[in-house]
């Protein structure tokens, strides 16, 4: 029995090296299941990628817990010629598949949650009502399970060597990614792309809501420096917070950015200041709403104004380009339609790409410019 479990795992494996190496990036788009369409599987991939289907806190549309299928569904149709990183492809990209049981609490959860954000509406909280109390500890305990899950597969792959995206969902899905990382890294910092600051305590009672992410995230000591970008809907007390950072929050509003543009300067010049802020290592959070809304505009709290993609991806390019190196990233709040499942998965594959940069064309993917 031993013989033959190892002749089959041998061949399998045989397989999928054939598979890898007769590849053509340029053909047509393989509906086989697999991220893009490509062949590589967990062993293979130098870069594994967690889907998770969870949006129960979204305070405004619901649906981004469907964001990681839109994007699974859409990733065949890209073409795959990088011009920061042509053959990033053959390093290996590998979906894990999305948990059914997840998703299936998520829908457990979700009315729990609405119906807390609904009696808050009318001025009624949960000390006011046993049954919202116990709702509440419900979602809270729910959220922690769903974090524990992420914390323990991002360690999971860490430990392989493996470098993860994760993709959402709301924007609290990282967060136990961000715990694997602490216990990784002594220091690193957070480059979070957002129209939201998702600085508040709690918020709605919710103690891992999707507008908490980053106050939660600022409670990791690990986390050096937290650099916002793009925000533009926020309130006093999360400007309150950062102000009294003693400059570990560094927030970049895109009011400013864009008076700052009409100033003269340019965006690569505004990018590289940015950047200046950032430790060597450094997580990339990308909220789709921190971009124009008519790149994804089915996300869950949409709001006017925002970054072009080739901005995102100049700011970016800018963090590799300087030595610095990305150890992790997310992209959360995709909306379930087919075109925000697009723009999200070509940010996705841009991640890839940036993620597994050789030190040696690092250096010179400014001259290139970007896809």
């Amino acid at each position: 029995m031993g013989k033959e479990s190892g002749k089959v795992t041998s061949e399998r494996e045989q397989s999928i090296v054939e598979k890898i190496a007769s590849f053509d990036p340029g053909g047509v788009g393989a509906v086989n299941g697999n991220l893009f369409g490509f062949p590589h599987d967990y062993t293979h991939a130098s870069t594994i990628v967690l889907g998770v289907p969870w949006d129960v806190t979204t305070s405004y549309q619901d649906g981004t817990c469907q964001g990681p299928e839109a994007i699974l569904r859409a990733s065949p149709q890209l073409d795959f010629y990088d011009f920061d990183h042509p053959d990033a492809w053959r390093q290996g990209i590998y979906m894990l598949p999305v948990p059914g049981w997840l998703l299936a609490e998520n829908r457990r959860l979700r009315p729990d949650a609405i119906a807390i954000i609904h009696s808050a509406e009318r001025g009624i909280t949960p000390s006011d009502s046993s049954d919202l109390a116990a709702a509440l500890a419900r979602v809270n305990q729910g959220c922690r399970t769903m974090s524990r899950w992420v914390r323990s597969q991002t360690k999971t792959a860490l430990q392989h060597h493996k470098k993860v995206i994760i993709i959402g969902g709301d924007h609290s899905v990282p967060l136990g990614a961000l715990e694997a990382l602490a216990q990784e890294y002594l220091s690193f910092g957070i480059l979070h792309l957002d129209a939201h600051g998702d600085l508040r305590n709690a918020y709605e009672g919710f103690q891992e809501s999707h507008a908490s992410i980053m106050f939660n995230a600022m409670q990791l000591p690990q986390i050096s420096k937290l650099v916002q970008v793009g925000i533009r809907d926020i309130s006093h007390g999360e400007m309150a917070l950062i102000d009294q950072s003693d400059g570990r929050i560094v927030t970049y509003l895109d009011t400013q950015l864009k008076q700052a543009a009409y100033a003269g300067q340019s965006w690569l010049q505004q990018c590289q200041d940015i950047v200046r802020n950032l430790p060597e290592h450094v997580y990339i959070s990308c909220d789709v709403d921190g971009l124009d809304p008519k790149l994804c505009p089915h996300t869950g709290t949409p709001v006017p104004g925002g970054l072009n993609l080739e901005e995102v991806y100049c700011l970016w390019r800018e963090v590799v380009r300087s030595g610095r190196r990305i150890i992790g990233c997310d992209i959360c709040e995709t909306g379930n339609h087919e075109w925000d499942g697009n723009v999200s998965a070509r940010i996705l594959y841009k991640l890839f790409c940036l993620m597994n940069m050789p030190t040696s064309v690092a250096g010179k993917c400014e001259a290139k410019g970007g896809d």
